[in-house]
């Protein structure tokens, strides 16, 4: 009797194929539409490529890959709103915030999640492509032959070479938090030999909300010393690496202690975190966060201990006080950084400047060593500096993001005008 063995492939192989059938799918749905154009063109007069003839014609796109990047889009939405322009919004959260507004120039549409949105955003027609999604023609994300152009908003200002291998590569355009992350997007350029990008430096749309928000949240009335642990993920994040060692003797201090995981740590680390919070459910001051905006947390912490988190810098420009960190190291060699070769990363370098490190050996005397830590006017001063290069134009990141979409378009059109 012969015995059918199931079939198993991969995810690597399984990506592989789903882009085949996308890439296959999306050339016979071009070809179909190019000729449909073509004769309506023809039997129209007109001698250009049509592009307002196609009815699924969109100008300007919004691609929103999860709740966790409404607050880079909401400045956005907000200015066409403002403007009167239509703005397509298309997301893959059923429950993104934006059907909360009731905009009525915005249009959000859910499109459904992983694979099912990237069919659907592989055979777009648009003029604009606006999102956060990195990796663009690199997995299943791929260009679509009637988008003008795509651009790519930093939702961090932190290095823009922190994304996976070749994140930004095949953008038109990345629009940057502050001025300093344009030098490594060059030097990757010019190594890898591929076109320049436009780089506009437009600030940072979410802690331009942040800000906002945060300053609307009273503060306590009977307010407890609180120490915030706010880790990355993976095997180097300081929960992973160090869970208990940390934790023991912050829980024996009598603070309030708010533990912060990754929101990652969630999906990838539900082990490790279930471990801990059986380990620390009748300590009253232990208090674990999983909302999904941390500016409470933010708004109640006197001191934040982090790794290589970008929450760091979320909680020095918004807050402005003292951070402590752990050197749990990184390993470059899957992200663009790695390509820098010995150039440090500007947030190890300028982490140094205004975040005490703290020492594994350290954690036993954690009370002690927070208490004799003082803030200091050199610290203030590099928390400063740092706020002013890496969030320029604060409070006006969405007026200019929808400027330069507008702007760019326009001299699209003119382009294909002359060339008509």
């Amino acid at each position: 009797m012969n015995t059918i063995l199931p079939l198993y492939i991969d995810p690597g192989t399984g990506s592989m194929l789903f882009s085949i059938l996308i890439g296959a799918a999306a050339t016979l749905f071009f070809l179909g539409k190019a000729a449909l154009l073509k004769l309506k063109v023809f039997f129209s007069g007109k001698k250009d490529g049509g592009a307002q003839l196609d009815s699924s014609y969109k100008p300007y796109v919004v691609y929103n890959e999860g709740n966790q990047y409404w607050n880079t889009f909401k400045p956005v939405c907000d200015e066409f709103e403002a403007r009167k322009i239509t703005l397509t919004y298309y997301t893959s959260s059923k429950t993104d915030p934006v059907f909360e507004q009731n905009y009525q120039f915005v249009k959000p549409e859910f499109i459904g999640e992983g694979n099912a949105a990237f069919a659907k955003l592989n055979m777009l027609s648009a003029g604009f492509v606006l999102m956060t999604t990195p990796g663009l023609q690199v997995y299943q994300l791929k260009r679509s032959k009637r988008v003008a152009h795509y651009s790519h908003v930093l939702h961090m200002p932190n290095d823009a070479t922190t994304y996976r291998l070749f994140g930004l590569d095949f953008f038109d355009s990345v629009l940057l938090t502050g001025d300093y992350q344009k030098t490594d997007i060059r030097f990757l350029e010019n190594q890898r030999g591929i076109p320049e990008k436009d780089l506009v430096t437009v600030g940072c749309p979410y802690l331009d909300v942040y800000k906002e928000n945060i300053a609307s949240i009273p503060g306590e009335e009977n307010h407890p010393f609180t120490v915030l642990v706010s880790p990355s993920w993976g095997d180097v994040g300081i929960l992973k690496k160090y869970g208990e060692k940390l934790l023991d003797p912050l829980s024996k201090t009598g603070w309030r202690i708010i533990v912060r995981p990754h929101p990652q740590s969630k999906k990838s680390e539900a082990d490790m975190l279930e471990r801990l919070t059986e380990r620390y459910k009748d300590n009253q001051n232990i208090v674990w966060d999983y909302e999904r905006q941390n500016i409470f947390s933010l708004k109640k912490a006197d001191i934040m201990i982090s790794d290589f988190s970008g929450i760091i810098f979320d909680y020095t420009f918004l807050c402005d006080k003292p951070v402590m960190y752990v050197n749990a190291g990184m390993d470059l060699r899957p992200y663009d950084a790695y390509d820098l070769g010995d150039k440090e990363l500007w947030q190890y370098s300028v982490l140094r400047t205004f975040g005490t490190e703290l020492k594994e050996e350290q954690f036993e005397n954690i009370k002690e060593v927070i208490q004799t830590m003082r803030d200091s006017k050199e610290l203030e001063k590099a928390r400063h500096e740092a706020k002013a290069t890496a969030w320029m134009h604060e409070g006006e990141a969405g007026k200019r993001i929808a400027d330069y979409m507008i702007q760019t378009l326009e001299n699209l059109s003119k382009k294909e005008e002359k060339t008509a």
